[in-house]
């Protein structure tokens, strides 16, 4: 059932205020995507707690607030913080989007080789629309999820980028979101393409912060083409203020004998939805998906992932893992579909979770779905709290109650994190863990 039609109305009033304020000047395609979109957005509504997809998570908090979007935020506010949201110094591309919005001032797309495009959706949008027009929109259904609907009705900037075939792009590739609050609720809806060729290969980390505890809305989607032989590290930080309202969807698409890696780290926003979804559409390609999430609180944080095995001989590995504290929330709901066409599928899934607190609560449900008989998949579920034992072992030795069970938390955690490629951004993360356990559980030095 749909919110009630107040709630939409504000969305739909807003879309004739962004179509009278220059939006008719995009392409006919643009405009005629954007407009089905937002009557797919009405016909669909906000999902509720009676869609079995959004069982565990109500999002009327997000439906209630009547968010603004917002323009560009002058880069002199901004430049000063600028290191400190991101991961660290880096040779390769920097991409700041504040609100939204490409910052040119802000960026720095650094040597980048031949063949290989960076830069902003908006611009590209007429720059380059025979290489974008074949995908955006194309993996990401707008059609099926009300969120992406609404993200498509308002595609108006993001990143794009375009490896061409054989092209290796040895430096991360970093696309910063911004978001920033001056006494009003803020929403925007960033929209991402990439495109890496047959044999190319790049690595991406996407950073999601907000420069201050406030209220606004982040709705992202990032739509991910992986050509023949191409290989893609995707990386996704999310450091949204505490009261901030997160909501992301990652659409992959995968030729034959490619690989495709994902490392999502969750650890801010009142609420948060990260919606991962993997097509291995060519024979003997492979995904992995990993993730963290560590809320605090009254944290909500819901993880969804989708592997459809579409083609003979792929492989798809996926480890999850989730520290809940306080009075927090967290779901895992996992889907791997083997499709018939898909012999010799070898696929595993698994979710392990840390419950630090009596009040912390987590829903976990991996599924399988198999319609093939010669396949190799396995999954599963942990939920458990701290081996007393080892606090034990570990007090023993003169490590207090507090700093033993922030060490036992942090090598749970340190799974996920060394797994991170990325030397400057694990980095940064270790630290960003570090800190967290040691705010949350103050360390004692004695026994």
């Amino acid at each position: 059932m749909a919110q009630v039609s107040e709630e939409l109305d504000r969305y739909l009033l807003d879309f004739e205020r962004f179509e009278k304020n220059g939006a008719t000047r995009a392409a006919s395609w643009v405009h005629e995507l954007r407009t089905a979109a937002i009557a797919r957005f009405a016909e669909l509504g906000f999902p509720t707690t009676r869609h079995e997809e959004w069982k565990y998570t109500a999002v009327a908090p997000i439906a209630k607030v009547p968010f603004t979007r917002v323009g560009h935020e002058g880069p002199g506010l901004l430049s000063g913080a600028l290191e400190r949201l991101s991961f660290g110094p880096s040779e390769g591309a920097r991409l700041v989007f504040v609100n939204g919005h490409y910052s040119r001032e802000l960026s720095s797309l650094g040597a980048l080789p031949d063949g290989v495009r960076v830069g902003s959706l908006a611009a590209a949008l007429t720059a380059d629309r025979e290489r974008i027009e074949p995908h955006l929109a194309g993996h990401a259904r707008y059609q099926d999820h009300a969120f992406v609907a609404l993200n498509t009705a308002f595609i108006e900037d993001g990143a794009f980028l375009y490896v061409s075939a054989g092209k290796v792009v040895g430096d991360p590739i970093h696309l910063l979101f911004i978001s920033t609050a001056r006494g009003t609720a803020t929403a925007s809806h960033p929209r991402n393409l990439i495109v890496a060729g047959n044999n190319s290969q790049v690595t991406i980390v996407e950073t999601y912060v907000g420069t201050e505890k406030a209220v606004y809305f982040t709705n992202a989607v990032t739509e991910i083409v992986v050509g023949e032989n191409a290989a893609i590290d995707h990386y996704t930080l999310q450091r949204e203020s505490e009261e901030a309202f997160h909501v992301a969807t990652l659409q992959v698409h995968q030729a034959r004998s490619s690989t495709f890696a994902s490392h999502s780290i969750a650890l801010g926003g009142a609420l948060v939805r990260n919606d991962v979804n993997v097509v291995l559409d060519g024979e003997g390609s492979e995904c992995t998906l990993n993730g963290l999430y560590m809320v605090t609180g009254q944290q909500h944080v819901d993880n969804h992932t989708r592997i459809d095995h579409a083609r003979p001989h792929g492989l798809s590995r996926q480890l999850y893992k989730g520290v809940l504290d306080g009075k927090a929330r967290g779901v895992f709901d996992g889907k791997i579909v083997v499709h018939p066409a898909a012999p010799k599928t070898d696929a595993r899934q698994t979710n392990k979770n840390l419950l630090l607190s009596g009040d912390a609560l987590i829903d976990t449900k991996p599924q399988l779905e198999i319609n093939n008989n010669d396949v190799k998949c396995t999954h599963g579920s942990t939920i458990g709290r701290l081996d007393e034992d080892a606090i034990f072992y570990l007090r023993s030795r003169g490590i207090g109650l507090e700093a033993a069970r922030s060490l036992l938390t942090y090598a749970f955690a340190s799974e996920i994190i060394n797994g991170i490629k990325v030397e400057p951004l694990r980095a940064k993360l270790d630290n960003l863990v570090a800190t967290r356990l040691h705010n949350d559980l103050p360390m004692e030095t004695t026994p």
